[in-house]
């Protein structure tokens, strides 16, 4: 995994204008089964991937805490939410909340486990937010993502072939914009 995370950060600026590209495009004139497709794709990669063995995203970006984030983990810990605030998190320049510190003050560096998996941020249980609704609608996240996160590179490289042929990971057809 080591050596995948070195090369990411490379493969992914190779690939950035391209990616760019098609996103636009699909922007432009969405296929009708997108979410179905990005489903099966985003099934497909994480039966192969197993995101403890990484933990990139946890190392190296913090997710946005939102109000009810900050009440869920404030009770779990069974302290104050601005005590919460003080401690583990900043505003940042978009005027979110996110942590002060990277890695994650709640990974276990050990084995890459989060020690509030139950009540994580709602970010970091739809990470990498390549099987979320409206797909099409977040590009520039997902072309930030695939800098840091394997799986969603591969994700966006196996959307682009199953998108241009019109097959899916579990060989169904799709139609795309009324034809086979």
């Amino acid at each position: 995994m080591e050596q995948i995370l070195k090369e990411l950060p490379k493969k992914a600026k190779d690939k950035h204008k391209e990616h760019k590209k098609f996103f636009a495009k699909l922007k432009k004139k969405t296929p009708k089964h997108l979410d179905a497709i990005m489903s099966d794709l985003h099934e497909a990669e994480f039966k192969k991937t197993d995101c403890l063995t990484c933990g990139n995203c946890c190392k190296t970006t913090s997710p946005i805490f939102t109000e009810k984030d900050i009440f869920r983990i404030a009770k779990h810990f069974r302290i104050k939410q601005q005590r919460f605030i003080e401690t583990y998190l900043q505003v940042d320049e978009d005027n979110f909340y996110v942590l002060k510190t990277a890695p994650c003050s709640f990974l276990d560096q050990n084995d890459n486990s989060c020690t509030i998996y139950d009540v994580r941020p709602k970010a970091c249980q739809e990470y990498p937010h390549t099987n979320r609704r409206n797909f099409h609608k977040i590009s520039e996240i997902t072309l930030v993502n695939i800098t840091i996160c394997p799986a969603a590179f591969n994700i966006v490289e196996a959307m682009q072939k199953a998108i241009d042929v019109g097959v899916n990971p579990k060989g169904k057809k799709y139609k795309f914009n009324g034809r086979e």
